[in-house]
């Protein structure tokens, strides 16, 4: 790392004193500064950033292990291969302790649109991607996804399309093998600087005598910035290994570590009312849904 940043330059750019950059070393493990021949520091920028991090979660409230851990657990996650077959399991290998809800593809739907709407009436400068298992699925959801382009930074849709596909105005779509992990799953990324959400869920298999409406998924959601990123590159590798090169930027739009903030009370509530007027209003499905297996 020839030419990097001295301990001074971090001192000034991050507002954290020497001594305390040198405790955190000793005491934690962070940062780890490369060692120059001479045994003088050398810093880079994204230690800046995993170091700005640290300091946003502590103003937070966050204790200084716990900030330290979730920066070096972003550096880690970021540094990574992906090499995921869907997002729902890269979540679960990623972050163990979250607990899936066993709900109805009806209540899964219903969220997805809370979320979907909140993206879009607040314009955000989102990455969106959305996995709808069958195209027939994404089709009734087009217009929805139409609209959400116009305000997106990318978007991107994967189901059983017969190819790659660029149409004006609308996400790119991707075609998945449906028998691939992805094919059981129902997905949905919004990663903005100022709104994160993700919702992604497994199909039960053996469901072909359920009600359309009553398929039951195991889902896990949040809007956790660094959780949804790490599911937005999850994402975005499946899309890169479905169809090579055909969004290009879109790892180094996700390449980066999110910034950790705590989304303000009234985004959160607003979206919890999306979601309890949605799911009260979720009793039927409209005709083109049915199972993963069809």
């Amino acid at each position: 790392m020839s030419g990097g940043l001295s301990i001074r330059d971090v001192v000034a750019r991050t507002g954290v004193e020497a001594a305390t950059l040198r405790m955190w070393e000793q005491r934690h493990g962070f940062p780890v500064p490369e060692r120059l021949p001479s045994g003088h520091r050398r810093y880079s920028e994204n230690d800046i950033e995993l170091i700005c991090g640290v300091v946003r979660d502590r103003e937070l409230g966050l204790e200084l292990r716990a900030a330290i851990e979730k920066a070096t657990r972003a550096a880690e996650s970021s540094a990574r291969p992906i090499d995921e077959a869907s997002v729902y399991a890269g979540l679960r290998r990623e972050r163990p302790d979250l607990s899936p809800y066993l709900l109805p593809k009806r209540v899964l739907v219903a969220i997805s649109h809370a979320i979907e709407d909140e993206c879009g009436a607040g314009g955000y400068n989102a990455v969106l991607i959305g996995s709808f298992q069958r195209e027939r699925f994404y089709r009734h959801a087009e217009a929805r996804w139409r609209d959400l382009t116009a305000s997106a930074e990318c978007a991107v849709v994967l189901a059983d399309f017969p190819e790659v596909r660029f149409p004006d105005n609308a996400p790119v779509e991707v075609p998945i093998d449906r028998s691939d992990p992805i094919g059981r799953e129902w997905s949905l990324v919004c990663d903005a600087p100022d709104f994160t959400a993700l919702l992604s869920a497994w199909e039960r298999p053996g469901q072909d005598d359920v009600a359309d409406s009553e398929r039951t998924f195991e889902m896990v959601w949040s809007v956790e910035p660094e959780l949804v990123r790490d599911g937005a590159r999850v994402a975005g590798a499946i899309v890169e290994r479905c169809a090579p090169g055909a969004v290009p930027g879109l790892a180094d739009l996700l390449g980066a570590p999110a910034e950790p903030h705590q989304p303000p009370i009234a985004l959160l509530v607003g979206l919890a009312n999306r979601m309890v007027a949605y799911v009260g209003g979720a009793n039927a499905l409209p005709v083109p849904h049915s199972s993963a297996a069809d």
